[in-house]
This record gives structure tokens, sequence and C-alpha cells, in this order.
């Protein structure tokens, strides 16, 4: 009995209090990139967020590095954001932003890849397990709190390992992102029939890209770009709001993490100035594979009325997501950021065509040579040291 109320305990009104049901308005509601009338629309609404996957604490995994924490509840907020941004993106490379989830209802053999991606155990390429493990390179202890750009190194390092969803990870520095640096990035020739299958595709030099284009055709590794900000000193600057805003109706979405000091959400939308998020903090049991290699998705949707909160409540210290599975979409992203976030006196973040002079040079993110490969690398924090500690210069604190 008390396992199939741990399974759908994620039912249960826990914040009765804090859930709201939409206001009867006029007023639009933006949704990754979507736009919904919620006066007409209300029931698509609200399935197009219950199609989002919602990663939250659980508890009963295996131990994280075999000896650490079984479970995740009260320090792996941002982790669990951290997942939920990164699923949407998967879902958007395989599925497209307009998929949608209906519950109890046979799904995409895509579908069920991505979601294993995610299930806590060490194995997984995306798992708890593996998020904490990589912490440890970027100077966080398991088990301790993690910020907005901490996870989005982390993202960055557990995808050189993920061939399948062949994800290239852009996280900007310093409030600026560099359009040379990502086409150099995503920018891949193909492979020619007498090379090796598992080598890695050259990326093409961005200063030759429109000769190479028409000579060779290159591919584009879909991006996943993350821009940590931070939109004021101990509360967000009310001058970023509008822009900020403007962030979720790009159609190349993927929302924003963030939240208040040690309580992280995943924002996926705005209504008036309300922001729409994804709350992390449900305890739930740890769930696996069945036997016939499925996963029970139930506790992976959140069927609840989503949460709200005033923009102005935000912490400043943020990280926008945005995915573009094609060079056009890259292109189209850029166009919108230099029509409405550069529009700005006050500039949220930069977009510059050319590498800084003064930064050091430009080298995309490379595969380190281990003796194993995907998530068991990291099964010792030992072979962590094959990365480059990055300072995490945005951590929300009390």
């Amino acid at each position: 009995m008390e396992s199939v109320l741990s399974k759908y305990e994620n039912q249960i009104t826990i914040f009765a209090d804090y859930l709201e049901e939409f206001p009867d308005t006029d007023d639009l509601v933006w949704i990754l990139g979507k736009q919904h009338l919620l006066k007409t629309e209300k029931s698509k609404l609200l399935s197009d967020i219950s199609a989002r996957l919602w990663f939250t604490y659980r508890r009963k995994f295996s131990p994280i590095g075999g000896t650490g924490p079984s479970s995740d509840a009260g320090w792996g907020c941002m982790l669990r954001c951290g997942q939920m941004m990164l699923a949407q993106a998967l879902i958007c490379r395989h599925l497209g932003r307009d998929w949608n989830w209906e519950k109890q209802k046979e799904q995409p053999k895509e579908y069920q890849r991505i979601l294993q991606c995610f299930l806590d155990r060490k194995d997984c390429c995306y798992s708890i397990h593996q998020m904490a493990q990589m912490g440890v390179g970027e100077g966080k202890s398991i088990g301790e709190w993690f910020g907005p750009n901490t996870v989005a190194q982390v993202l960055k390092k557990l995808a050189l390992f993920d061939e399948w969803n062949s994800l290239a990870v852009y996280v900007s520095m310093d409030n600026t992102v560099v359009i040379e640096d990502i086409k150099k990035m995503c920018r891949v020739l193909p492979l020619r029939t007498d090379t090796d299958g598992e080598s890695p595709p050259d990326s093409l030099n961005a200063s030759n890209h429109s000769k190479a284009t028409s000579a060779c055709c290159p591919a584009w590794k879909s991006l996943l770009l993350i821009v940590p900000l931070r939109l004021g000193i101990n509360q967000i600057n009310p001058v970023y709001i509008d822009a900020f805003k403007e962030c979720f109706k790009m159609p190349q979405s993927l929302g924003a993490l963030g939240g208040k000091p040690n309580n992280a959400y995943y924002f996926i939308g705005f209504l008036g100035d309300e922001l729409i998020f994804l709350d992390p903090h449900t305890t739930q049991t740890f769930v696996d594979t069945e036997e016939d290699g499925t996963v029970d998705d139930q506790t992976f949707h959140c069927l609840q009325s989503p949460q709200r909160m005033n923009i102005l409540n935000l912490d400043p210290s943020v990280a926008l997501g945005f995915f573009c599975k094609e060079e056009k979409d890259f292109d189209n992203w850029c166009s919108l950021v230099q029509k409405e976030i550069l529009k700005e006196n006050l500039r949220m973040f930069e977009l510059v065509q050319k590498h800084p002079s003064h930064w050091p040079p430009f080298v995309p993110p490379a595969k380190p040579e281990v003796t194993t490969t995907g998530a068991e690398f990291i099964d010792s924090t030992e072979q962590l040291e094959e990365f480059d500690l990055e300072e995490d210069f945005e951590i929300l604190s009390v």
C-alpha cells in the first residue's frame, strides 16, 4: 500500500496554499515559445505544461558514489531543474516542440529513451549520480547545493559522453554570447566513408565557413545554449523584466533556471508579471525500468495546476536556456535577440559576432581520453582531473 501511495504522491496537493488556479483574464500566457489565450485555451495550456518532463527529489536510489546519499532531498533541486531544461531540449530535438504527452498513452520510443537518460542510476548519462559526481570537478561536494552556472557547466561536460543525443552545449561567459564560437562548435563536417565510424567529426573553422558550406555541406550539431546571468545585486533589477519575459516568447526558449536562495525552480513561462514554474521540491520514490525495458512515467509529469511567483521575487542569479536544432534556428534567435534584447539601454546580455581579442582562444569542448565511455567514466571522482575547474560566479545563497 505504501508503494502505491508513494508512486502517486505527486498527485497530492502538498502545496495547497501555494497552488492557485489561473485567474479569469484575457491575457496571453507564454510557455516555452508558445502562446495560449487563457480564457479560451485553458485546457490546452494545462496539457502543454503537463507534457514537460518533471524531475523532483527522489529517495531510495542507490547511494551516490557507492557510499554517498540515497536521496537528494534538500540539496538536489537545482540539479533537477537542470535535468528538466535539458530534457526539454531533447524533446525538441527528437519529437519537436509541438509533441504532447497524454497520460497512459503509448509514447514514441524516443520519448522512453529520453526518460531513461535521467533515471537515478549511475549508468544513466544525466542521472543525479552523474551530475553530483561531475560537480566535484566544479568544486562542489556531493550533497552540496548548486547554483545555475554550476549546473550549466556540469551539463556541458556530461553532454560530451552522450553520443545518441549529440548535443553541442555552449555556456556563455561574462554575459556575452559569441556567434563565431557557436558556429565553430556546431558546424561539423560529414564523416568520410573511409573513416572510423567512432571518430568525432572535425570542427569547421568559422573564418572559412562560407567557402566550406558550399564545398562540403557541413552539418549542424543541435545546440543547447545556456546564458548564466546576474540581473541585480540582492534582487532582480526591474529594468531587466521586459527583456527577461521576452525570452520566453522566443520559439527556441527552454525557459530559465533560478528561484530563491537555496530553492531552485524551472521557469517555463509567464502570465503578466508572474512567472510560471515547475517545482522539484516533492520527494518521490526512485523509479526504475520495467521488465519490458520501459519506464512508468506517471510520476514524471506534474498534473497539478502550475505554480506562479511574481517576477520581482526572483533571485537575480539565473540561467536562460535556448535550443537550436538547425543553423537557421540559431540565426533566427540571433535576429530576435538583436531586435528584442539589445534594444534596451541596459542590456541583459551581449551578442557579438567575433570572439573578443582579450579572451583566451575558443576551443570547442572535446571528450577526454578515458578508458571507459559514457556514464561510467565518473564512477570515481579521481577521474575528474581530466576537466578544468571553471569558476562558479553566481551561487544563490542566503
